[in-house]
């Protein structure tokens, strides 16, 4: 869409109303809602989604904190904004450029990379809560 909002989207035939109020809080969430269907889409989001759940497991068993339960949500919400934005850039990458450039390898590496530094992040901190913490306190 550009920016007098006169591109249509996919299936459109026209321009795009502008949505207020409580319609444009509605049509946001569709958005973000169509964005995570995109992103389950995604192997590596869905095994992000598994550790995500087996480290919950480990919290439990470990006898985390409320506090540290909520820190590694909030590590992984970052992740998966990461994630997302990741994707992001794939799919622009792949549109503009379908031809291997090293440009759009770059592009592409960048974001697997910050990807990358979160999944670290997440791995050390719940290592540090399910091995560490416990025996510290």
């Amino acid at each position: 869409m550009d920016a007098n909002n006169t591109t249509p989207r996919r299936g459109q035939t026209g321009p795009v109303e502008k949505q207020t109020g409580i319609r444009h809080l509605f049509a946001a969430a569709s958005y973000s809602l169509g964005g995570a269907k995109r992103l389950i889409g995604e192997a590596a989001f869905r095994h992000e989604l598994i550790a995500f759940a087996m480290a919950m497991v480990a919290f439990a068993i470990a006898g985390a904190t409320f506090f540290q339960y909520v820190a590694m949500a909030i590590l992984f919400l970052l992740m998966m904004a990461f994630e997302a934005i990741n994707t992001a850039i794939e799919e622009i990458v792949d549109r503009v450029s379908p031809e291997i450039s090293e440009m759009g390898k770059n592009a592409k590496d960048l974001g697997s990379f910050a990807c990358m530094c979160l999944i670290v992040a997440n791995v050390v901190y719940a290592g540090y809560v399910i091995f560490v913490s416990g025996v510290i306190d």
